[in-house]
């Protein structure tokens, strides 16, 4: 028969996927997250599937979240028109210091944490008053 020599032809198209620097995705990202943005038109604009985008943008989001810590030297000092008086720094001596409490109210990233020379570590809230600090300070130091 004439029709048994049908032979078959495939086209085979491969594209190879694009590699996006660091740069050109925070540039996408960056014109998405103007307000009123239709982000799946963005991703049109720049050849990608809308949901590539939205990973970038929850990347990039995660990636800000997750800012290490890092010291920052405190100073504490008198103003130059202040002296302690002997009886507050017989206070300050007489002021125990305890360990932080197990559980805090108050986030992580709203703490302070001073490490004295001594290797005492003090720990305090964001919103301690400053001579009550002085006091804390002067008297784990040991002065």
């Amino acid at each position: 028969m004439s029709g048994d020599n049908f032979s078959r032809r495939y086209s085979v198209v491969a594209e190879a996927r694009r590699r996006w620097s660091e740069a050109e995705k925070q540039a996408v990202v960056a014109e998405a997250e103007r307000p009123g943005v239709n982000i799946s038109a963005v991703a049109r604009r720049h050849g990608i599937k809308p949901s590539l985008l939205f990973r970038w943008r929850r990347l990039a989001r995660v990636s800000q979240d997750q800012s290490t810590p890092t010291f920052v030297p405190v100073t504490l000092a008198l103003p130059a028109t202040e002296t302690p008086a002997p009886e507050a720094a017989a206070e300050a001596d007489a002021l125990p210091v305890s360990p932080p409490p197990a559980t805090s109210q108050e986030p992580a990233e709203h703490r302070i944490e001073i490490a004295l020379g001594n290797g005492r570590v003090v720990r305090v809230g964001a919103g301690v008053d400053v001579d009550s600090l002085r006091r804390i300070l002067d008297a784990a130091d040991g002065r």
